[in-house]
């Protein structure tokens, strides 16, 4: 195909703010996990597909299959499609749990998969 660029499980995009290898990563409705340590503005690479174990809020039992949301405030996954507010704050679908997580519990195995 003349129109293809790159297969797309790798993005390279300007790094929002600073970011660490591993870190979760929303640039617009993008999501992505950090391949490298980046300064902001600098350019980093984003794994956008695969299974990655995640910070989780804490307060949440996942069962495999739900939904996960990026909640890019708290720079956490979570179950929850907003934060609850007046008025409320989405968070971005990220993929699904693969594993179940229990409540408490700081993190969570998520695969990507928009």
């Amino acid at each position: 195909m003349k129109n293809f660029v790159q297969p797309g499980d790798s993005i390279t995009v300007p790094a929002p703010s600073d970011v660490l290898s591993g870190d979760g990563v929303l640039v617009g409705s993008l999501f992505g996990i950090a391949n490298a340590d980046a300064d902001s503005g600098s350019d980093v690479v984003l794994s956008t597909e695969g299974v990655f174990i995640l910070p989780k809020k804490s307060a949440q039992a996942w069962t495999v299959g739900v939904a996960i949301y990026w909640d890019a405030t708290n720079g956490e996954t979570t179950t929850a499609k907003d934060d609850g507010g007046t008025p409320a704050t989405a968070h971005t679908l990220i993929g699904n749990a693969v594993a179940a997580a229990a409540n408490p519990s700081a993190s969570g195995v998520v695969r990507l998969s928009v």
